[in-house]
């Protein structure tokens, strides 16, 4: 089964999931199985990201639009 995340940084509306979304759909992702986040991945909480990581089973593929999309984990950042 697929699994898509989507996130973008800023959720004051300059920035949208849509292409992201298109990319999902496009790639046979469930839109029931695309998890999304509308924050920054460096401070905010990410419930679509906890979401994400709970739904995966084994032999799940996780899908991701760019890699600067993924998880990162915090000693990461820089």
């Amino acid at each position: 089964m697929l699994i898509g995340y989507v996130r973008v940084s800023k959720s004051d509306g300059t920035q949208t999931l849509a292409p992201q979304r298109d990319a999902m759909l496009a790639a046979g992702v469930d839109p029931t199985r695309i998890y999304e986040d509308l924050a920054s991945g460096r401070h905010d909480a990410r419930p679509g990201l906890a979401a994400c990581l709970k739904a995966i089973q084994p032999g799940n593929t996780l899908v991701l639009w760019k890699l600067d999309r993924r998880p990162a984990s915090p000693g990461q950042h820089g």
